[in-house]
């Protein structure tokens, strides 16, 4: 289950931030490459922000399409999965332009 580590992460980003101030949501976007599951990623999330300033945060998860632009032809694509071929020409030359980021995108404090 890499949610765990991947969360524990983003809980030490969050308390970074965050200082002393409790948080009530963080936003977090996510590649589909880095293959999180989102019921794991909720579990692991409230596991990782047990005694801290996350601890009662709602993790809201936004998952980000694989996308890809063929170097032979320019066409650009997107998808779930990673994309070894261009839909248009057929080319394997392709290069990968997003499925891959992991973002702490805002925190939403408690008053």
């Amino acid at each position: 289950m890499h949610e765990l580590g991947l969360c524990t992460s983003i809980v030490d980003a969050v308390e970074a931030r965050a200082g002393d101030r409790p948080v009530a949501r963080v936003k977090i976007r996510v590649g589909r490459l880095h293959h999180v599951h989102p019921d794991a990623f909720e579990q692991s999330f409230e596991m990782a922000a047990a005694g801290t300033v996350a601890e009662a945060a709602v993790a809201e998860l936004v998952l980000l399409a694989v996308r890809s632009r063929c170097l032979s032809c320019g066409e650009e694509a997107e998808d779930e999965e990673r994309i070894v071929a261009c839909s248009a020409c057929g080319s394997v030359d392709v290069e990968m332009t997003g499925g891959d980021e992991l973002i702490l995108e805002s925190l939403e404090y408690r008053c």
